[in-house]
């Protein structure tokens, strides 16, 4: 069993994605091609935004966006304690100074209660200035976005959301990487949405933004090809990258956030009584990067993983450790994250992806059952 099967989605879609491979090499615009703009165009109407912005990776995607607010030294970004690292790091490189905040339980996302506590605490201290809000769509999960606005809008903060994990959920019919000022995601190839390779997007309705953006990611380039304005990265997307994504852009709208719905559902419906699963919360749909159970304690989660390795089914841990603990951010005043502590000590992420069968979710329950019996 394949934790995220991307092989059986390559034969599913294999015509049409070795097609479009094809066409792009025929075309040889290899390099900011036109299926470059067409994606940025379709994944912003998606959205629900102005502007689609694509680049190098996800983590390329969070530097512009803080990039273009002029984010660096002196200035407090607020991240979830329990995250990739890339969340935190992006920050750091710029200068600024993470701030983490506790997550909640049961959707593993940012708690508004406690990062309110964290703005407080850092405006108290007075050693940098709150600056942004990192919002993380974990797992597939928007965050709460309306009590974050709430806070953003109190402190005079921005808010960037990190949907590399996120794109395609939604909240009351509203999609992921639309709530924040600023939102960037992810085409790691096991991302909800992802590519042969790596690959990004920052979306924003800034007009103003979108501009620096645009030119950040070609070397802060102006006007003229040649005349460099500001200094900035090389972070473009791979015109056969955008091709690959063109064709899963229409299987992911058409069939496949459906049918991973699906199988998270029979997940739940059999397991819900039997470990801690998800939390969905009401008018929130997920896209399902992870379905993570939680345990109760370390001991029994390696057990479980180690059962289910032996019986051929992949189970992962995302995260092992939280981001205050990290060697890098060893330096730093970080505040106590009790919740993403314990949750780093419990969690582990079943095999899902779209072309996850009932068969195959019954297989992951038994061995389960089998463990913990």
């Amino acid at each position: 069993m394949e934790f995220r099967d991307l092989k059986k989605q390559y034969s599913v879609l294999r015509q049409d994605i070795d097609r479009a491979i094809q066409e792009t090499c025929a075309a040889s615009a290899f390099i900011m091609g036109p299926q470059v703009r067409k994606l940025e165009q379709q994944l912003a109407d998606y959205v629900g935004v102005r502007h689609c912005i694509s680049c190098a990776n996800g983590t390329d995607a969070l530097t512009l966006a803080l990039k273009a607010w002029g984010i660096g030294p002196g200035d407090a970004v607020f991240v979830p304690d329990f995250t990739f690292f890339s969340s935190a790091e992006v920050v750091s490189l710029e200068g600024a100074t993470p701030i983490f905040v506790d997550v909640c339980e049961g959707t593993f996302n940012i708690d508004p209660e406690d990062l309110e506590h964290a703005v407080r605490q850092t405006l108290a201290e007075g050693r940098v200035t709150p600056k942004v809000i990192v919002a993380v769509d974990l797992f597939g999960l928007p965050a709460d976005y309306a009590r974050i606005r709430e806070i953003a809008d109190r402190y005079g903060l921005f808010i960037l959301e990190d949907g590399a994990q996120g794109f395609g959920g939604s909240c009351n019919g509203r999609r992921a990487c639309s709530f924040g000022d600023i939102a960037t995601t992810s085409f790691f190839p096991a991302k909800p949405l992802g590519c042969y390779g790596d690959g990004g997007a920052v979306f924003t309705d800034n007009d103003e933004w979108a501009a620096l953006i645009a030119s950040y990611r070609v070397h802060g380039k102006g006007s003229d090809k040649y005349d460099n304005v500001r200094i900035g990265l090389n972070s473009r997307l791979d015109t056969i990258q955008a091709a690959i994504l063109q064709v899963k852009f229409k299987a992911f709208k058409d069939f496949e956030l459906d049918a991973v719905n699906a199988a998270a559902e029979k997940y739940t419906t059999l397991l819900r009584d039997i470990v801690a699963t998800p939390v969905i919360l009401e008018g929130y749909r997920s896209s399902w990067a992870q379905y993570t159970i939680r345990l109760q304690d370390s001991a029994t989660r390696d057990a479980l993983q180690a059962s289910l390795k032996a019986t051929g089914i992949p189970a992962m841990v995302y995260y092992p450790r939280p981001m205050h603990m990290q060697t890098a951010f060893a330096g730093l005043d970080t505040r106590t994250c009790p919740t993403a502590t314990s949750l780093c000590e419990r969690v582990l992420s079943l095999p899902m992806h779209p072309y996850l069968t009932e068969e195959d979710v019954e297989m992951v329950y038994n061995a389960i059952i089998n463990s913990l019996k």
